[in-house]
């Protein structure tokens, strides 16, 4: 994951010029026991299923989910790919143990919502994950993460991973993110933009 200094779009999507963030991660070595951590846990991806344990809280995420994809449609149109793609971000943001406006804050950030972005390192979709992931932990075809859960898997797993190594620290974990770690342009943008996500609150435009 890498932020852009320019995007390239396939078929007929739209590209608008974004201003890029300095980020140039490279390829870590996975000790055994966290590559297969990692892999099992971008495994299984069934389609959401999110469960609750009471009634309000049903009805606190169908608000989220009415409001938030409200929110979404300056950047995607179609009613019903909106509500896919939240759910979706929802049910895997929190499946990693995330916020959910986090992950809308960095999928802004990172790829503006646009699902078949490439950058100039070559990561790719709405999470902007770099191929080699896809080989030290996924079954090695990198054109599965144009996918929107398969992404959305990668990216929220990829990020889990790198709040542990920092011990809890977001604003270092979003930097090993962007390969920009110790560096507060980064992390500046997305919580920036996680903020304008929260429940009650509009995206930044």
């Amino acid at each position: 994951m890498i932020r852009r200094r320019g995007v390239l779009a396939f078929g007929l999507m739209p590209l608008a010029p974004r201003p890029a963030l300095a980020g140039a991660q490279v390829e870590e070595p996975l000790a055994d026991a966290v590559r297969s951590a990692l892999a099992m846990a971008i495994a299984n991806a069934a389609p959401p299923r999110p469960a609750f344990d009471s009634t309000e809280d049903r009805l606190r995420y169908l608000r989220w989910l009415g409001s938030t994809s409200e929110h979404l449609k300056r950047h995607t149109a179609e009613h019903m790919t909106r509500v896919e793609f939240l759910e979706t971000l929802w049910y895997e943001a929190k499946r990693a143990g995330l916020e959910p406006s986090l992950v809308l804050g960095l999928v802004q950030v990172e790829s503006g919502f646009r699902k078949y972005v490439v950058s100039s390192a070559g990561a790719r979709g709405y999470m902007q994950v770099m191929p080699f992931w896809a080989r030290l932990i996924g079954d090695g075809d990198a054109s599965r993460l144009f996918h929107m859960q398969t992404n959305l898997r990668f990216g929220c797993v990829i990020l889990r991973h790198y709040l542990n190594l920092e011990n809890g620290d977001l604003f270092m974990a979003l930097g090993r993110y962007n390969g920009s770690r110790g560096r507060g342009e980064y992390p500046a943008a997305v919580l920036g933009a996680r903020k304008a996500w929260e429940p009650g609150d509009k995206p930044a435009r």
